[in-house]
C-alpha cells in the first residue's frame, strides 16, 4: 500500500455502491474508480453511534461499548440519547495526533472535548427545559467557530435534523471544513455529510426524494473535491468514501413500550403537563428504541415475561438473549438484557400511549435529549405541534445490518483497487496504513 500524506474522509451516510454504479453520484464515481469500490459491512446495530465508533476505532460494539445511540444508566434508572462522555478511548484523529500528525473531524458524534487539533460540533446554548437561546459550535481551537460565524453565519441547525431538515447544514460543513485545510491544513480530516439521511429515513430507499438527495450531495461534494485538486498537496492525498449503512424500505412501526405496558412491566406517571411520562424508577422494563433494534432493560425476574411480550409483536424477527447477543456482537454490559430486532419493513418507535391526548411534553417537539428513544417521526411537520406523532409517515429506517453502505478511495496517492467489500472495522487501520503513521501504542483494533 502506497504511503499518502493526507487523508481526507467524507463520510456519506446513506450512500450505496449501486447508487454509485447506476450514476446517481458522478463526482463520486470520477474519484473512486469501479476497482476502488466497495460494499462497507456495517456492524451490528447499524446506528449512527456504534457504527461511527466502530469506523473510528476499528473495533466492533462488543467491544467500544457503543451498541445503540442511546445509554442507559441502571443505577440512577435514567436514560439519554446522544449524551456520552469520551472516556479514556481513543478514536483515530486522537491517536493519529499524539503520533504527531495534524488531525481533524466535524460534526462526528461526542468530539466535545477531543485533542484533535481542528474540530466542530454543533452545541448550542439552552436553558434548563433544553430551549435553546443561541446557535452555537464547540470547536477546537476555542474561537474558530466565531471566525466561521462571522464569514458563513450561524451553523443551520434547523437543516441539521427536523423537519426543516436540507443541504443547506451540509454546504455549511463543507465550507468550514475548506476553512479548517486552508487555516490549520490537516494531514487526516474526517467530515459527516448527514443530507443523505434525512431523505433515506423519511421517504426511503426506493424514492426520488433520496435519488434527488443523492444528486445534491454529489454536487456539493464534487465542489469541495475541486477544491481539493486546487490545492498545493493534491497529489499527496487519498480521499475516502464512506457510509456508514444503508437503509431499508419501512412500512410498520412497532411499540414495544405500549406491549411492556400492557403487560404491567412498564409504569407511567403524570408529566407535570397533562402527559404521560414514563415511570423509568417503577417499571420492571423498559424499551430503548434505537431504528431497527431496541434495547430492553428489564429486572432478572421479568427477563422470561419481557420477552414474551415482545417476542410476539407483530414486525419483531428476533428477541436476543444472552447468546443471541454473543452472536449479533452486542455482548457488552451497555446492552439490554434483551435486544429486539425487527423485520427489515419495521422499526421501533418509543411511543407507551395509544392516545395522543397523553403524549408527554417533549413529543411534539424537536428534543432529541428528552426522548427515551430515536424518533425520526421528528423529519415531519405536525399538525398541533412543530413535530407529527403519525408514525405510519416514516419511509426508511436501518440498523439491522443487512443493507451495506459505501467504501471508495480515491485521489492520487490512492490504491488503484480495494476488496470487493469491506468490514467497517478495517477503515481506521487502512488509514493508519495509508498515511504510515504508527498508532500502535494507544489504538487497538480488532484483529480482523
Amino acid at each position: 500500500m502506497s504511503d499518502a500524506g493526507r487523508a481526507i474522509v467524507l463520510d456519506v451516510i446513506g450512500l450505496e455502491r449501486e447508487h454509485v454504479a447506476a450514476g446517481l453520484a458522478p463526482n463520486i464515481a470520477d474519484l473512486a474508480g469501479e476497482s476502488a469500490r466497495a460494499d462497507l459491512r456495517s456492524p451490528f446495530p447499524a446506528v449512527t453511534l456504534p457504527v461511527q465508533s466502530t469506523l473510528a476505532t476499528g473495533q466492533s460494539p462488543e467491544n467500544h461499548g457503543d451498541v445503540a445511540n442511546g445509554e442507559y444508566d441502571r443505577e440512577r434508572d435514567e436514560v439519554a440519547l446522544w449524551e456520552r462522555e469520551r472516556e479514556e478511548r481513543n478514536r483515530l484523529w486522537e491517536s493519529a495526533s499524539e503520533a504527531g500528525l495534524t488531525t481533524g473531524v466535524f460534526c462526528f458524534q461526542h468530539l466535545i472535548g477531543t485533542s484533535a487539533d481542528v474540530a466542530l460540533t454543533p452545541s448550542p446554548i439552552e436553558d434548563e427545559e433544553n430551549t435553546i437561546l443561541e446557535m452555537n459550535c464547540w470547536t477546537n481551537p476555542d474561537g474558530f467557530y466565531d471566525d466561521l460565524e462571522a464569514e458563513y453565519g450561524h451553523f443551520p441547525l434547523h437543516s441539521y435534523w427536523g423537519p426543516g431538515a436540507n443541504e443547506e447544514s451540509t454546504a455549511w460543513i463543507l465550507d468550514a471544513a475548506r476553512e479548517a485545510l486552508t487555516r490549520y491544513d490537516p494531514d487526516l480530516l474526517w467530515i459527516y455529510v448527514p443530507y443523505l439521511d434525512y431523505a433515506g429515513l423519511a421517504h426511503g430507499p426506493d424514492s426520488d426524494e433520496l435519488r434527488e438527495a443523492i444528486g445534491v450531495a454529489d454536487d456539493l461534494i464534487g465542489e469541495f473535491v475541486d477544491f481539493l485538486r486546487d490545492g498545493e498537496r493534491w497529489d499527496e492525498t487519498v480521499i475516502n468514501v464512506v457510509s456508514e449503512y444503508g437503509f431499508n424500505d419501512v412500512d410498520m412501526p412497532v411499540f414495544p413500550n405500549r406491549a411492556l405496558r400492557e403487560t404491567g412491566l412498564l409504569s407511567v406517571k403524570d408529566d407535570g403537563e397533562g402527559g404521560e411520562e414514563v415511570d423509568l424508577k417503577n417499571s420492571k422494563a423498559f424499551a430503548m428504541v434505537d431504528h431497527q433494534i431496541t434495547h430492553v432493560y428489564a429486572d432478572e425476574s421479568v427477563v422470561g415475561e419481557a420477552r414474551e411480550a415482545l417476542s410476539g409483536l407483530d414486525g419483531v424477527e428476533r428477541v436476543l438473549g444472552d447468546e443471541g447477543k454473543k452472536e449479533y456482537g452486542v455482548a457488552h454490559p451497555n446492552a439490554g438484557e434483551l435486544v429486539c430486532v425487527a423485520e427489515p419493513s419495521a422499526w421501533f418507535q418509543y411511543y407507551w400511549w395509544h392516545d395522543d391526548a397523553n403524549a408527554p411534553y417533549y413529543a411534539r417537539d424537536m428534543d432529541i435529549h428528552a426522548k427515551p428513544g430515536f424518533d425520526p417521526v421528528e423529519l415531519f411537520f405536525g399538525e398541533e405541534g412543530l413535530v407529527s406523532l403519525d408514525a405510519s409517515k416514516v419511509g426508511g429506517s436501518h440498523g439491522r445490518a443487512d443493507v451495506d453502505g459505501f467504501y471508495g478511495l480515491g485521489g492520487p496517492a490512492a490504491p488503484d483497487s480495494v476488496p470487493d467489500d469491506v468490514d467497517a472495522r478495517a477503515v481506521a487501520p487502512t488509514l493508519t496504513d495509508l498515511l504510515d503513521v504508527d498508532v500502535a501504542m494507544n489504538f487497538e483494533h480488532d484483529a480482523l
